[in-house]
């Protein structure tokens, strides 16, 4: 079957409508026949633009699949964690490391080209050449306590060890955070790890101990979630976003909230709003929340709301390459220019003036795309289910209803153009889920949310994910 152009396809519904026009200006159609063919083109309308949709590919250029591969936008650029290489690590070493470091002089004692003796030259300049190994050290640390029988009582005493020496074997802060970080932050395999170690330090890890040092970490951090929930609370403006995880071999949620340099998952079995509920920040939040318009955060009116403007730009270019409907390309270009000069101010916002301006815009392409988009018929009495609508159609209607949230970027400072900060927290999650597989128990999937929660928020504040796990285990402040 040959393919069909949508040019040409688009361009002889026109001339249809061009010719039914004049043949009814000029008074050779019935009253009866004009009704039935603007009730057929009514129809081909909805079905071309339908098919049209259906006939073009969507790409990560014109639609939100796959995620990760999310274009950035230029106010963006400006929030914590926007660079494509994070933040630069502050200096600094883990305190369980030592540097061997030895100098060799290599003399010079004749000439290679006469042969005379150089001993006792002087030397005019040093060439340095540099090799750098690294040689791992196990250290074991052996305390021996006395036991003691007491001639008097008839009793037998021993030594108190220290309180982190209560077991006849322990394993050091610098090997848990080692494996710790091999496991959350490079996400090798329980398997991998244990080997490793082996080959590394001739110890014998099983799986059971890892995951206990996992979960002690996540203990650890029980505290500085409160605080981070706190903070977060706090802030002017919020990005949050869901993805899926599986646990069990079921569908979980994560739930992101993210602002400033604080990135907070939780896991719950729930996607909507019994989830947030649960989960209890949104409830109590009252600044800005910024999503890409999934309709359980709208359910809360006790905070405002900011749309993600990079999905409403992927979804306008898709029904640009689908339709070519001209309302979509000048809101596309009113979008894209707004964001471009907000990002080149420092108030990152519009002024008064200039905003009532944008809002006058943006109604007339919103009344324009309706004179362009197909009727929708309206659903006969008695049928059951939704009436059939194109994407562009089910766009120009969310653009119509959320204005406001579409437009807050340029009213508040604290709102971002896009929701890429919480797409990119929640990225890691999918590629531990494509290397790892599934959890096998909820427990240790909420330590990850846990643990990956606070090590994002320590490298967007400059510091080492492994250090930062040293830090957790040694009992250093965090805030």
């Amino acid at each position: 079957m040959a393919s069909l152009d949508k040019a040409s396809v688009r361009e002889n519904v026109i001339n249809l409508k061009s010719t039914f026009n004049e043949l009814k200006q000029s008074g050779k159609l019935t009253s009866e026949s004009i009704i039935l063919f603007n009730s057929m083109l009514m129809i081909i309308d909805l079905i071309l633009s339908i098919f049209l949709e259906k006939k073009t590919k969507k790409t990560k250029d014109n639609s939100s699949i796959p995620s990760s591969q999310t274009d950035k936008d230029e106010t963006a650029k400006s929030q914590t964690g926007a660079h494509g290489k994070g933040k630069a690590i502050k200096d600094g070493v883990a305190n369980n490391t030592r540097v061997n470091k030895t100098v060799t002089l290599i003399t010079v004692d004749e000439c290679t080209c006469c042969g005379e003796d150089l001993t006792r030259a002087p030397c005019i300049e040093i060439e340095r050449r540099t090799k750098i190994d690294i040689i791992f050290e196990k250290t074991v640390e052996h305390m021996d306590g006395e036991v003691k029988h007491c001639s008097v009582c008839d009793a037998t005493v021993k030594a108190t060890f220290p309180t982190n020496m209560s077991s006849p074997l322990h394993y050091g802060n610098g090997l848990k955070a080692y494996v710790i970080n091999l496991l959350i932050c490079q996400m090798v395999s329980l398997k991998r790890i244990t080997v490793l170690i082996q080959s590394i330090f001739a110890i014998v890890l099983s799986e059971a101990t890892i995951l206990k040092f996992v979960l002690r970490l996540h203990q650890a951090l029980g505290e500085w979630e409160a605080k981070a929930i706190d903070t977060l609370l706090s802030q002017a403006a919020l990005h949050v976003d869901e993805t899926s995880l599986r646990v069990n071999k079921k569908n979980h949620w994560i739930h992101v909230y993210s602002s400033g340099d604080i990135t907070l998952k939780k896991l719950h079995p729930s996607r909507g709003g019994q989830a947030i509920e649960d989960i209890n920040i949104l409830p109590r939040y009252g600044g800005v929340i910024i999503h890409d318009c999934w309709a359980s955060y709208f359910a809360y009116d006790n905070c405002q709301h900011g749309l993600c403007g990079s999905h409403i730009l992927r979804e306008l270019t898709f029904i640009i390459d689908a339709n070519g409907y001209r309302w979509a390309k000048n809101m596309k270009r009113l979008l894209q220019a707004t964001c471009k000069v907000i990002s080149k101010r420092k108030r990152k916002k519009l002024s008064e003036k200039e905003y009532a301006n944008l809002q006058k815009r943006y109604r007339n392409i919103i009344t324009r795309g309706e004179t362009e988009l197909p009727v929708i018929l309206t659903k006969a009495n008695g049928k059951r289910g939704k009436i059939a609508k194109s994407d562009a159609h089910n766009l120009w209607e969310r653009l119509k209803t959320h204005e406001a949230s579409v437009l807050l970027f340029a009213k508040v400072a604290d709102v971002a153009f896009t929701n890429n900060r919480a797409e990119r927290d929640l990225r890691m999650a999918k590629v531990k889920q494509k290397v790892s597989g599934c959890f096998r128990n909820k427990d240790y999937a909420d330590a990850y949310c846990r643990i990956s929660s606070f090590l994002q928020t320590m490298a967007n504040k400059g510091i080492n994910p492994f250090i930062a796990i040293q830090m957790v285990l040694n009992g250093q402040e965090l805030f």
